[in-house]
């Protein structure tokens, strides 16, 4: 007995859509530390009350840079210390949020307009 196999007709859907699908959860609420913006390790970005919502995309954008870097593994934290690329950066003893660090200056040349704010 021959089985002949049968080529599936062209399907009229796209698997993947020409646009750029962003599951990314954000939230809206007071950051006490008095940052703009947090990205977490679960994936979620936290976004500042006090932001005008006109700047609230650059604060995002910047945040899911940070998401990235996190994924790739180069970015890890706790409450002690932020850890790039398997150096460890006491919190003690940095400035959080310097665009001179090595993860902030990765975000910082990414986007655009968030040193402004």
């Amino acid at each position: 007995m021959k089985i002949k196999l049968i080529k599936s007709p062209p399907s009229r859907f796209k698997i993947n859509p020409s646009y750029d699908l962003d599951w990314t959860p954000i939230y809206t609420t007071k950051i006490e530390d008095g940052a703009l913006g947090k990205g977490n390790k679960n994936g979620t970005i936290l976004v500042s009350d006090e932001l005008h919502p006109k700047d609230e995309q650059s604060i995002i954008d910047h945040e899911k840079v940070h998401i990235d870097q996190m994924k790739r593994g180069d970015l890890d934290y706790d409450d002690e210390a932020v850890y790039w690329k398997g150096k460890k950066y006491p919190r003690s003893k940095m400035d959080e949020g310097n665009p001179n660090l090595p993860w902030e200056k990765e975000a910082y040349d990414k986007t655009d307009d968030y040193e402004a704010l």
